[in-house]
């Protein structure tokens, strides 16, 4: 017993702590999904901004490709009514770049010192100056807003790096927004809006047409171009974030190349704990931090937005004491189920010792019952025998003793009646009347020993069983018909009567209940087996006669097959009478007639006239 509680204690145990396990995994799994479903919104917020600007882009695009002279207060005027501060956040600065050839740098140059002067700039360190192999040179000659940081730009060279000159040539001549990755610091000192990414749209000439590259190069008059604050634009999309304390880390997945002398800047373009000025709030260990990895397409380049949070941010009270619940509700459970489970197994065992107990006492009854069968068959074969004897014996002593006295009374009888026939008719009378009585006594006493044991059964089973289809004929009137091979059966005294007398009850039963008109009996052997087939043509047996209380004939019979050691079938029906087979085995037996006993001869009385 101490085993199976210390079992029963472990098991609800393990059951406890899968389901604990289970839960947790499903409650984390959920949480799981639901944080992906919250970064795929910030995903696509992301991916929208990115959209917006470069409509603003196209925008730019739109008014120098209808208007190549538009001048920077037209430029200035549309800016304006964009109102980005409001509508693009995001946006620090918006310029345009005119492509020009090296012998109109002069006047380009002339022009940005002019406008410098307009704003108060002193005059920029580094001139334009034509670079030998060079044949065209993209200048910065727009820029808002107009603040002394976004106009020192004014008049840079934007071909002067080869990397964003072939970046330049490339959106050229498949009229695509160029991004070119690389960082541009416009705005020192300004926090967190540091981190800037440039785009730029080529502008053809209106009225020319830009199928094929040839084409777009002879149209292209420049570009413009917007920066934009990583930061602004990221936090904005973050602002709806469900969830608190989530962290955003954008990542660059693209090289750039480098000049020479230039080192190359960290991957990371967000980092939503440096973006806040705080350290990350997210738990040490990794196995409380769910994350989230998505793509973001930036014109061509590709960005990884990697997102995490404190699983506790996304749990809610229930989420944190469901796992116990399930974990004491698996244990009670289980441990209910087992104690259950021991308590039918031990009424199982018990069951099962009581069912040994009385299978095995069922077992011993039942040898107990054969013996006592065996004990009883053996008697009633005791009884049929000493019976049989008793009938013999009576038979014998009938023969002997009665059917001599009677058989010297009729000589002394027909002595007189000879005697006095001629002299003494009255007498005679008499005398002649005595005999015939003592004829009609001999006739009983004949009839009694025929009934106590026929004497023909010592000429043997052929012998006896003509004479009883004889004698059954000639007291019933029913035609009887035996059909027997040629084989003389010699039996046993014992088996003979036995068999004898099965057939003598048969044909009673016949006579008595059958109704028949015709009876066939077959007498065959076969073998070491002797069959004899009873059948007639009567009304057949009646449902339940053949275990009606106080018959015993066919009961008899089969008792006295099994004695003998055979086998034993009946058959009925209303249309085809009734059929007895009786097998017994005569294996064994001798071979020569049996001697008939002279004493037990029928020839010590006399026939009757």
């Amino acid at each position: 017993m101490p085993t199976a509680m210390l079992t029963g204690a472990l098991l609800s145990v393990a059951v406890g702590a899968a389901l604990y396990l289970a839960t947790a995994k499903a409650i984390e799994s959920d949480a799981q999904t639901r944080f992906r479903g919250m970064a795929r919104t910030a995903q696509h917020a992301i991916v929208a901004r990115v959209k917006s600007y470069t409509d603003v882009l196209r925008g730019m695009a739109g008014l120098f490709h209808a208007n190549p002279n538009a001048s920077a207060d037209d430029f200035r005027h549309y800016v304006e009514q964009l109102d980005t501060p409001r509508n693009f956040p995001g946006i620090e600065a918006m310029n345009y770049a005119r492509t020009v050839g090296a012998d109109e740098l002069p006047a380009v140059e002339a022009d940005v010192l002019r406008r410098l002067r307009q704003y108060g700039m002193p005059e920029p360190a580094t001139k334009l100056r034509a670079v030998p192999g060079r044949d065209s040179y993209t200048v910065l000659v727009y820029m808002e807003p107009a603040i002394p940081e976004s106009l020192k730009k004014l008049g840079v060279d934007l071909e002067a790096r080869s990397y964003i000159r072939r970046t330049a040539a490339e959106s050229r001549d498949n009229n695509t927004i160029a991004a070119s990755g690389l960082r541009v610091n416009i705005l020192p000192g300004s926090g967190p809006t540091q981190n800037i990414l440039a785009m730029r749209l080529p502008v053809y000439r209106s009225g020319m047409p830009i199928s094929n590259v040839a084409q777009r190069r002879a149209a292209y008059i420049g570009s413009v171009g917007i920066g934009f604050g990583v930061n602004k634009m990221v936090n904005g999309a973050l602002e709806g974030f469900p969830a608190e304390g989530v962290r955003l880390v954008l990542t660059d997945l693209n090289d750039v190349p480098l000049e020479p002398g230039e080192h190359r800047l960290s991957a990371v373009l967000y980092d939503s704990n440096v973006a806040a000025k705080g350290s990350s709030s997210l738990p040490k260990d990794e196995d409380s931090v769910l994350h989230a990895s998505l793509p973001i397409e930036y014109n061509e380049r590709q960005w990884r937005a990697d997102f995490s949070i404190a699983k506790s941010a996304l749990y809610t009270r229930f989420d944190l004491f469901y796992p116990w619940l399930a974990a004491l509700a698996g244990t009670l459970s289980t441990a209910l189920l087992y104690a259950l489970f021991q308590t039918m197994a031990s009424s199982r065992r018990s069951a099962l010792r009581m069912a040994e107990d009385m299978t095995r006492e069922l077992r011993a009854s039942q040898a107990k019952l054969q013996a006592t069968n065996e004990k009883l068959r053996q008697l009633a074969a005791h009884a049929e025998q000493i019976k049989e004897g008793e009938r013999k014996r009576i038979a014998r002593e009938i023969h002997d003793e009665l059917a001599q006295n009677l058989l010297a009374l009729k000589i002394e009888a027909e002595i007189l009646a000879n005697r006095t026939r001629d002299r003494h008719g009255r007498l005679y009378e008499r005398a002649s009347a005595t005999v015939r009585q003592i004829d009609l006594t001999i006739r009983s006493v004949r009839q009694i020993i025929n009934d106590l044991r026929p004497n023909v059964l010592d000429l043997g089973l052929n012998a006896a069983v003509d004479w009883q289809v004889a004698d059954f004929s000639r007291r019933t009137g029913i035609e009887c018909e035996l059909v027997e091979d040629e084989t003389e059966h010699h039996l046993d005294d014992g088996c003979a009567t036995a068999f004898f007398r099965i057939l003598q009850e048969s044909l009673n039963n016949v006579a008595r209940h059958a109704r028949a008109t015709k009876v066939r009996i077959d007498l065959h052997q076969h073998a070491d087996m002797l069959t004899m087939t009873i059948r007639d043509n009567g009304i057949g047996m009646q449902p339940g006669s053949r275990n009606r209380n106080g018959s015993f004939g066919l009961v008899g019979i089969e008792e006295r097959v099994n004695i003998l050691g055979g086998s034993f079938s009946i058959s009925s029906g209303p249309d085809t009478g009734t059929t007895i087979v009786v097998t017994i085995p005569v294996g064994g037996h001798s071979s020569e007639p049996p001697a008939v006993p002279t004493h037990d001869s029928d020839a010590a009385l006399p026939a009757i006239a």
